[in-house]
């Protein structure tokens, strides 16, 4: 009877696992059937008090208001594009850097994704790469795996130092970011995993991973190497846009010289010649004023934000990527003349497109509010969360703490939020440990940017925005390993360093 809490608090978790992975049931149908048994239990188990499960509901589905919005924007933006034979022509001026796929890929998937998590975050990089990686010729499943990876490790640092500002905001964080950058050595290998992916089922698979692997570590080494010195300089708001951006100009620079560039060019796209219908700069032009106008975005509208109280708080800010992604796309429809019929077909396909997330969204974060808000209740049970953290509390803390932080990342689509999740528990659990306790914070972020290559909410987004349903099983399968062999190190490293 000692472990019945433990064990009600995951039931519904292992459910959810087994309706997805053995069941092969849809997403929306294992979220729903999830949040109804957490719900059950909230009410008949723990008691909860009737206004914190009202709250709950009501948080879970405004917040996936915000990224519904997210959603649409970014694949109102995209079906433009496409329609405009932009994201064509970008894969074609791509070859001016490097005709060889394995180079183009990484430099999309990870130096580009790295920058675009940095300034922006949300889930924003996946819905930009993923389109541009299958113009270079990768089928749809795979480039959304490579792009998930990429959704990692910038994460830790990503939208201008977020994850542990907001996320930790309660917490004493002053070396946290300095213990994070340090972990983040682990995403040197990222990009290996991504040469590795992009290259099975190839013919000749193993001389051309082994011929570009150079080339995938030099380019994850860059990224952070150059973190770390933005961190040291600057501070923790500028670690994965300034990494990427002084990384890639290096790797460009030795891709020139031909320093670590793979003997053979190999190209999957062989007419990418054949399709350029305009100048570069305007086909550049589109994602030059995105990422200028989500850093503008962030700095002016980012701590705008508007309060609503209906028996819980909630603030809607006035920065989201999505409205960024709207305004830029009627400027692209104006200046690139796009005709009536396709932007009224563009604005339906991006309606539907968003709504199946956000009923999987707003289903998993309400019942994420749940185990947060069980505590409230007339049973005198702790919440779920504080169960499920309380069965950890042991010297494998720092093993723990990464998977703790991707399982959080994997549930609400955000580092951020993970933190929010997680932070206080873990913070309190090292203490009466007597662990260091910025470690413990830092390979709980650390996990929860790995944890951003599984996470649901992304994965939906990608999904919806190349137009793939029901992939998510495909997909998962894709990152899987290269999550948990991540994780595996980081934990690693957590018991290395706190022994």
């Amino acid at each position: 009877m000692q472990n019945l809490p433990i064990v009600i608090s995951v039931f519904p978790f292992l459910v959810f696992l087994f309706l997805l992975f053995i069941k092969k049931t849809t997403l929306i149908k294992a979220s729903l059937v999830t949040l109804f048994l957490y719900t059950t239990l909230a009410v008949f188990y723990w008691h909860i008090i009737g206004i914190s499960l009202y709250a709950s509901f009501g948080k879970g589905v405004f917040v996936a208001i915000d990224i519904l919005l997210i959603i649409f924007g970014a694949i109102f933006f995209l079906e433009i594009l496409k329609d405009l034979k932009i994201i064509k022509n970008i894969s074609h001026y791509l070859s001016s850097i490097s005709k060889d796929y394995r180079i183009q890929v990484i430099l999309i998937a990870w130096f580009f994704e790295c920058f675009l998590e940095g300034t922006a975050g949300f889930g924003t990089p996946v819905a930009i790469a993923v389109p541009l990686l299958i113009g270079l010729g990768l089928p749809p499943i795979r480039a959304l795996v490579v792009g998930l990876l990429g959704n990692s490790i910038p994460g830790i640092f990503g939208a201008a130092g977020t994850p542990i500002k907001v996320g930790f905001s309660t917490l004493n964080v002053s070396l946290v970011p300095q213990y994070a950058a340090l972990l983040n050595i682990v995403g040197i290998i990222v990009p290996v995993f991504m040469l590795w992916i992009i290259t099975s089922g190839r013919d000749n698979r193993k001389k051309e991973f082994l011929e570009a692997l150079p080339f995938a570590i030099w380019s994850g080494f860059l990224f952070v190497v150059f973190s770390l010195l933005s961190l040291k300089l600057f501070g923790q708001e500028f670690p994965s846009i300034l990494g990427s951006l002084m990384g890639i100009i290096v790797v460009i620079l030795s891709i020139k010289l031909g320093i670590f560039v793979p003997k053979n060019e190999l190209t999957l796209n062989e007419n990418t010649e054949n399709i350029k219908t305009m100048s570069a700069f305007k086909s550049f032009l589109p994602y030059i004023i995105l990422v200028i106008s989500l850093i503008l975005g962030k700095i002016i509208l980012g701590k705008i934000g508007f309060p609503i109280g209906i028996g819980f708080k909630h603030t809607f800010n006035l920065f989201n990527p999505g409205i960024i992604f709207i305004f830029v796309t009627m400027i692209v429809i104006i200046f690139w003349q796009s005709k009536k019929e396709i932007i009224i077909k563009s604005f339906k396909l991006s309606f539907l497109g968003a709504i199946y997330p956000f009923l999987v969204i707003a289903s998993m974060l309400s019942m994420v509010e749940i185990m947060k808000n069980s505590g409230n209740n007339l049973s005198g049970l702790p919440s779920a969360i504080n169960i499920i953290a309380k069965a950890i509390e042991s010297n494998l803390l720092p093993f723990f703490a990464p998977f703790a932080g991707a399982f959080g990342a994997l549930l609400t689509g955000s580092v951020t939020a993970s933190n929010v999740m997680f932070g206080t528990l873990f913070n309190t659990t090292a203490l009466s440990v007597g662990f260091n306790q910025s470690i413990i914070l830092a390979l709980l972020v650390v996990g929860a940017g790995i944890g951003n290559m599984i996470a649901l909410a992304d994965i939906l987004t990608a999904e919806a925005v190349v137009g793939q349903k029901n992939a998510e099983r495909k997909i998962l399968k894709g990152v899987l390993v290269p999550c948990l062999i991540c994780l595996l190190i980081v934990g690693v490293i957590g018991i290395i360093i706190l022994r």
